[in-house]
């Protein structure tokens, strides 16, 4: 009887704090609700990002690393973070590489008839040239590394290699495809040099059919000729491809006066909200400044960078004092050699800072969808706690992995790392190509991904992880 008592008055207790639990919790969570609703309104009614991104897009247009574009949009930044009203506004130094690209790019095939079909080309970012008098020889066609392998030097000596490596269409998350087909263009003049080639053209990074080559960076391995590297268009791979099916002769010729020059000073533009409460655990968010020069740098990454100042100038707008120091950063040299990344992480490393979370947005300012996450397992479990504060603005998947290139360093300092999701159907239609323009970029979309940033920023800054 006894026993029964106290086991009864156990279950009374167990479900008194039980109830108190849930109140407390759904509190908190009406608390948040109210907090972000706050920040939405400020980014939705106020939001000053597309005007930002116009500026950048339209005042100063490609910003390539080491270029005195990219200085102007350095000196831009640092301006709009002040006037954002970031508490301290700094410029942190890193050496980058210098790449030109030189003339405008010219090819074209000859087929037997002496019919010459012009092509839509543009150097791949870190490629050698092939001097003002281009070269030409016959094509040889791979679909992969392995078939490249079977063809061997005997066929390829002295030829030019057409990598067409297709991404595949039958992912959803197209970065997925991307990521596949990216090495035919980080490693493929290399590989091809193995065999003899004396150039690599290499089929565009691109989802759907178009005549817009796309640009991106290689590199070569130094045990191997720096032979020179251009990429197709779409439309271009599709047409070579059933011209050598029909087994017809055919010649390859093309000239890109593209070079190397010495590495030279840049900078990340860093701004800052200092906390009020736990100054020293910093929390950063960012996207990257420089951008490939055959257009304006967009959706990649004019867009990321432009949230992620929003998200400063948003939560001193809307007067939300963050407990933890928050820090924006625009990373110099993502595209080329993650020159701005490499110093980031170095400078975090001598002055031992606290790096709990940092959030890149390099996805284009396209519909939000979601954050990759990559960090424990108790610290995932955190963030998808807040998942429902997210649902009314658009956000519902935090279940890929993944984050960014420039904030994927501090991984070795144990910071926990997200990066936003985006509707990347459209992404790839632009992606390092003369379409990526201002006029591709939605306001409301660029303005939802900024909200949602800075709502996941708030909450970290709020209750830490």
């Amino acid at each position: 009887m006894f026993v029964n008592s106290i086991l009864n008055m156990f279950k009374k207790i167990i479900l008194v704090v039980t109830i108190l639990l849930c109140q407390f919790i759904c509190l908190a969570q009406t608390e948040d609700s109210i907090a972000i609703k706050k920040i939405s309104d400020e980014v939705l009614s106020n939001g000053k990002a597309y005007e930002n991104l116009r500026f950048i897009c339209k005042k100063i247009g490609p910003r390539l690393s080491g270029s005195v574009q990219a200085q102007k949009a350095v000196e831009a930044t640092a301006k709009m973070l002040k006037d954002g009203g970031a508490d301290t506004v700094y410029l942190q130094p890193c050496m980058v590489p210098h790449w030109v690209r030189g003339e405008k790019e010219n090819g074209f095939v000859q087929v037997a008839n002496n019919e010459k079909y012009l092509l839509h080309l543009c150097s791949l970012g870190n490629s050698e040239g092939t001097g003002k008098k281009g070269i030409s020889a016959g094509v040889v066609e791979a679909r992969s590394f392995k078939e490249l392998e079977q063809i061997g030097a005997a066929v390829i000596k002295g030829k030019i290699v057409f990598l067409n490596f297709p991404m595949n269409p039958t992912y959803v998350h197209t970065f997925r495809a991307y990521g596949e087909s990216g090495i035919s263009r980080w490693a493929g003049a290399s590989k091809a040099a193995s065999y003899g080639a004396i150039g690599v053209m290499v089929r565009s990074l691109a989802s759907n059919a178009d005549d817009f080559p796309h640009t991106g960076v290689m590199a070569y391995n130094d045990s191997f000729p720096k032979i020179p590297a251009v990429a197709i268009s779409t439309n271009d791979a599709e047409w070579l491809s059933k011209q050598l099916k029909l087994k017809t002769p055919l010649t390859a010729s093309f000239t890109n006066t593209s070079k190397m020059l010495a590495d030279t000073i840049s900078y990340n533009v860093v701004g800052e909200i200092r906390g009020s409460e736990f100054p020293q655990q910093i929390i950063t968010v960012g996207g990257h400044l420089d951008s490939w020069d055959l257009a304006e740098g967009a959706q990649d990454d004019g867009a990321g960078c432009m949230q992620s100042i929003e998200v400063l100038r948003t939560l001193k707008a809307a007067g939300i004092k963050p407990k933890r120091t928050i820090r924006a950063v625009m990373f110099m040299n993502e595209e080329n050699g993650g020159g701005g990344s490499k110093a980031y992480l170095q400078n975090a490393k001598q002055q031992k800072e606290q790096q709990i979370f940092a959030l890149e947005s390099d996805a284009g300012g396209f519909t939000p969808r979601g954050f990759n996450l990559d960090m424990s397992s108790q610290k995932e479990q955190v963030v998808k706690e807040w998942s429902s504060l997210f649902f009314p603005y658009g956000v519902y998947d935090f279940n890929e992995k993944g984050s960014g290139s420039d904030v994927g360093p501090l991984k070795e300092i144990g910071t926990a790392l997200a990066g936003l999701q985006t509707d990347s159907q459209r992404y790839f239609d632009i992606h390092h190509a003369e379409t990526d323009v201002f006029e591709a970029v939605s306001k409301r979309e660029l303005d939802l991904g900024a909200l949602n940033m800075a709502a996941l920023i708030w909450l970290v800054s709020e209750y830490g992880l």
